[in-house]
């Protein structure tokens, strides 16, 4: 056999080679997106779950339980806090921490089908629960608002839950009216009665923070599920013209605003924008590198609420621009991540898992930018934590049950990936 045939059948061999599908029992070795532009086409072998996801989850945790113990270690030193240890805070930030790694790793067990099919009772169970905190001797009252339920072991903030509860809501929303979504009155009224409903319960309490990033996930999910955009459009207006109202016809909002906007006037520097100024001179004070961990001024009580929603500020003053940008870029990465996934799951046919990540992700990412922005003087001050990182039982436990139940879809979709069963 000549040399040129010899050639001709070594190219055919390889050719075939490509083309033949691969066996099922052979090693799995698909591509996956997971965020980053490989050099190379080379095929990724699946693994079983996320591990960036986990462990970016884990050092914001991580640094989180630092920051909160820095920032309160003084607290007892004010005579409201006298009765606390110097690490009460941090062992309540610590257990709280425990009882919500429990709780995912018990998420992380449930199939995305299972929450598809009770999603409805869960945004039930939420708006009871929001009706039952108002309730005089059940709902705890701290300065002025009521939001907790006691638990015992913590204080149950059922705003939370309404959070995730609005995020599979509207997801599962959005897949029942998948053929109505050019008809206004089938497609948007229902839902934003719902959110309508749910926004009546937190500015009872009141809680115009939580509401805010409610109706951000709402919103988000009925845009990306495919909503006709001018009726969008119009929602979006109505929701704003709502937020404006609500300003106007409350005075205190109102200060809240102008304070805001001029934060260094002698009429708010001492009142409404006091929180606000001494973030600004946490922020100052850190530069480039900081003032060292443990070295905060502000938070030896100039600064109120420094291990709660203004987190943020003690991590500008003791870590600098770095830890600053750190933190941000860190939660960046996880909301981008985490809407990879509900996209990845979208491809694969799955809209409510795809839809319901994504709010998930819209949840994260905006209360994160809220918090951050309020903390740095870009937004008006509301009462919303830094997830993963603040201070609050329940806001880490449903953070880190969110979390989990992201993860679910990211193992649900490599097993579809692999050619098994979700």
């Amino acid at each position: 056999m000549s040399r040129a045939a010899l050639a001709l059948g070594s190219r055919l061999a390889s050719w075939w080679q490509r083309l033949r599908p691969a066996r099922r029992d052979a090693p799995t070795a698909l591509p996956v997106r997971d965020g980053l532009r490989r050099r190379s086409a080379e095929p990724v072998r699946v693994a079983g779950f996320d591990r960036t996801l986990v462990w970016v989850t884990a050092g914001l945790l991580l640094l989180g339980l630092v920051m909160v113990y820095s920032a309160s270690v003084a607290l007892p030193d004010n005579p409201r806090f006298a009765r606390y240890t110097s690490t009460h805070f941090l062992s309540r930030h610590a257990l709280s921490m425990a009882i919500g790694l429990v709780v995912a790793l018990a998420v992380v067990q449930v199939p995305i089908a299972v929450w598809e099919k009770w999603a409805n009772a869960l945004f039930g169970a939420a708006l009871l629960l929001l009706v039952v905190v108002l309730v005089p001797h059940v709902g705890v009252e701290v300065n002025g608002a009521r939001r907790w339920i006691p638990l015992g072991l913590m204080n149950f903030q059922p705003s939370e839950l309404a959070k995730l509860a609005i995020a599979m809501y509207a997801a599962g929303y959005m897949v029942r009216k998948m053929d109505a979504r050019e008809h206004f009155m089938r497609a948007v009224a229902p839902m934003a009665v719902a959110l309508a409903v749910v926004g009546l319960l937190l500015l009872a309490e009141p809680d115009m923070g939580a509401f805010l990033v409610i109706a951000t996930i709402a919103m988000g999910i009925l845009f990306l599920g495919g909503v006709n955009g001018r009726m969008f459009a119009l929602s979006v207006a109505v929701l704003l013209g709502s937020f404006v109202l609500m300003i106007v016809v409350s005075p205190w909002r109102a200060e809240r605003i102008f304070a805001y906007l001029d934060p260094w006037n002698p009429a708010y520097a001492q009142s409404k924008a006091y929180q606000l100024t001494h973030s600004l001179i946490a922020f100052g004070r850190g530069e480039v590198f900081g003032q060292g961990l443990g070295a905060s001024v502000e938070k030896l009580h100039y600064l109120p609420e420094a291990h709660t929603d203004f987190l943020m500020a003690v991590v500008g003053e003791e870590l600098g621009f770095v830890g600053v940008f750190a933190v941000i870029a860190a939660f960046f990465w996880l909301t981008r991540r985490i809407f990879m996934i509900g996209r990845q799951a979208i491809a694969l046919d799955r809209l409510f898992a795809g839809l319901m990540t994504q709010g998930i992700g819209l949840w994260i990412g905006a209360q994160a930018f809220i918090n951050i922005g309020v903390n740095l003087g870009v937004l008006p001050t509301k009462g919303l934590t830094l997830p993963l990182m603040s201070y609050g039982g329940s806001a880490i436990l449903m953070n880190l049950a969110a979390l989990a139940i992201v993860l679910r879809v990211d193992i649900e979709n490599r097993t579809l990936m692999r050619g098994g069963r979700a």
